[in-house]
């Protein structure tokens, strides 16, 4: 059985005990987190697509870790003498969450 989650202004597709990396959530390692927006279910032959939203579905999950990704560098130039040349780093901040259950 898999389902299909949005979180973060992202969607995924996730099955129980998958490991998945989804934007910053608030908690601990060890805490319980529930995904209540499930967009679809599906499950080998069948499958339930929600309008928006599968009425009465949640994904539980357990949060793995905190963390930040690797540092993207941003760099801007413009064809100037020597006065913008620019250089910027950015790390996004991501919660690991194990799957354990779909409930519909």
């Amino acid at each position: 059985m898999f389902a299909v989650i949005e979180t973060g202004g992202k969607q995924y597709r996730v099955e129980q005990g998958d490991v998945v990396r989804v934007e910053s959530l608030a908690g601990d390692a060890g805490d319980a987190v529930a995904f209540e927006t499930v967009l679809m279910i599906g499950d080998g032959d069948t499958s339930q697509v929600g309008n928006p939203t599968v009425q009465g579905a949640s994904v539980k999950g357990t949060v793995v870790d905190q963390g930040r990704a690797k540092k993207v560098l941003i760099y801007t130039y413009k064809r100037r003498k020597n006065s913008n040349r620019k250089q910027a780093g950015h790390r996004q901040n991501f919660t690991t969450v194990k799957i354990d259950t779909i409930e519909i």
